[in-house]
């Protein structure tokens, strides 16, 4: 939801305009050289890595086989991740001194491309704006090389192999409610260098995707640990290489793919992929020993089981956006549209805790979570069968419940919300059995447990609501991007009020029988 793919069709526009973002170009020449100095060092450690990722599954394929030869993984701080084995991996990512305007992404994600692409030819690079999501911009930039033009006097057998061979512009996915009218509906949907011919889908080097954060959104998110969670997350074959931050962005891989509307997440051959991904997710990824209890990075497992919890996201987010809405908004128009329904914000606060004691006397467990699996942050790569999760600015450990919950409301869709899409008890039934067995590990599922996890998940969808809800209302506020965050404010808040009743009424076989 938080995200800038929150309608983000992998669609836009070619553009090579812009202004001057704000450099310090003092410090560029010294990052460049880090970046080369480092990129050999990583086509050395590849195979090493590799040899590492053997826990990743089938459906993580997509980020490890990704062609690494020019993908720059180093920085000026150094990040330990660990992945479910023992050995800690030292990952680098570079800091680019550059602050990018919204209002001219292209120029400033060209500055960029200087730094952490130098070989790049700028005139050959194509820039595409994607569609505008609701909290940052995005632009993707292609570089397309010319064929090297051979001498007539070279020699066609012994020069042969020496030529750089031509890659093709690469074809950036439409929405799938927006493909072209006369398109096979076999063609391939994305080429690699060209070609596919039924392998490996392997990224491409000549792809970039820069991504500028919305005006305050510093007050949303943690950027420092949104990027840890990138690279943790990668470990684990969960997201693509993060090349670099900047100052008020990150550069990062480009994931081939359409994503997901409120069609195609219902369709036979996806749903399936998107629940095991999540299970895939909730079951592997942990984070640093240290991170999670304060210990040292040797603390003994029993000593891990015995520490305490992390704290919710769903806590600990919502209480500082509610700490952070203002009792009088800035805009007065906005202020009389709110005043009587969400303020003063003590009210809503208290609606909030008491549903939050409610359900976390469920006992959901605690899994580190995407948290914001709206429609535009799943991307579907058809020539692979895979699913992948992009965006991960509000992930954290959770309540396993929620980040269920919370993707079904989110068929609900965003532009155009309708509730009459929220999935039927038969589809969620299907699609928590094909959960459970990938976050269990087994097939034998019982019907009980599927049971108990549907009504969790409803049950804690209504958080969901009221998350949204409180996030809308400091957007509304702070953001100069054009959505009406008070009009979905109320959209969240109304179909949390309508569902109240109905979803805290369920209650599981295995509920009844305890009682």
């Amino acid at each position: 939801m938080g995200t800038e793919t929150k309608s983000n069709s992998y669609t836009g526009q070619i553009s090579t305009s812009g202004g001057n973002p704000k450099v310090m170009k003092d410090s560029l020449s010294l990052v460049r050289q880090t970046v080369n100095q480092q990129s050999q060092s990583n086509q050395n450690q590849y195979q090493n890595d590799t040899d590492n990722d053997n826990h990743l599954n089938s459906n993580s394929k997509s980020y490890s086989n990704a062609t690494k030869t020019n993908q720059p993984e180093t920085n000026h701080t150094e990040k330990n991740i660990s992945p479910s084995t023992n050995e800690s991996k030292k990952i680098i990512v570079p800091f680019v001194p550059i602050f990018v305007e919204e209002a001219d992404v292209i120029q400033g994600a060209k500055e960029l491309l200087k730094v952490i692409r130098p070989n790049w030819d700028l005139a050959h690079v194509e820039f595409k704006s994607f569609t505008d999501g609701i909290t940052n911009k995005l632009v993707g930039c292609f570089h397309k090389p010319t064929t090297k033009l051979k001498r007539s006097d070279e020699k066609d057998a012994d020069d042969k192999e020496q030529q750089e061979p031509y890659v093709p512009p690469i074809k950036v996915e439409d929405h799938p409610a927006v493909q072209e009218e006369d398109k096979d509906e076999d063609e391939e949907e994305f080429t690699a260098n060209g070609e596919t011919d039924g392998l490996p889908l392997q990224y491409s080097d000549n792809v970039v995707l820069v991504r500028v954060y919305g005006n305050k959104t510093d007050l949303l998110i943690d950027r420092k640990a949104e990027t840890q969670n990138f690279l943790l997350l990668h470990t684990y074959g969960l997201a693509p290489s993060l090349y670099a931050t900047f100052k008020n962005g990150l550069v990062y891989e480009y994931v081939p793919g359409t994503t997901l509307n409120t069609e195609s997440v219902l369709c036979p051959e996806i749903w399936p992929l998107v629940a095991r991904r999540m299970a895939e997710m909730h079951r592997k990824v942990r984070k640093n020993v240290g991170d999670i209890v304060g210990g040292a990075a040797s603390a003994s497992a029993d000593a891990v089981a015995d520490a305490a919890k992390p704290l919710p996201m769903i806590w600990t987010k919502t209480q500082s956006f509610l700490d952070l809405v203002p009792e009088r908004f800035t805009d007065a128009e906005k202020h009389k549209r709110v005043k009587g329904t969400f303020l003063p914000i003590c009210r809503l606060r208290e609606e909030f805790n008491s549903l939050y004691k409610y359900l976390v006397a469920l006992g959901s467990p605690i899994v580190f979570s995407h948290n914001d699996l709206l429609l535009g942050n799943v991307v579907y790569t058809k020539c692979m069968k895979t699913v992948n999760f992009i965006d991960y600015e509000y992930a954290d450990y959770n309540f396993q419940a929620f980040d269920i919950g919370n993707h079904f409301a989110e068929m609900c869709g965003v532009d155009e919300v309708d509730y009459t899409r929220y999935p039927k008890r038969e589809f969620q039934l299907q699609w928590l059995r094909v959960y459970l067995e990938e976050y269990l590990q087994r097939t034998n599922i019982q019907s009980e447990e599927v049971d108990l996890l549907y009504v969790q998940v409803n049950q804690f969808a209504l958080a969901s609501h009221i998350f949204w809800t409180v996030w809308s209302l400091l957007q509304a506020e702070h953001s100069t991007i054009d959505f009406d965050y008070v009009g979905y404010a109320f959209l969240r808040y109304n179909e949390y009020l309508a569902r109240k009743e109905e979803f805290l009424s369920l209650t599981a076989a295995s509920q009844k029988n305890n009682k």
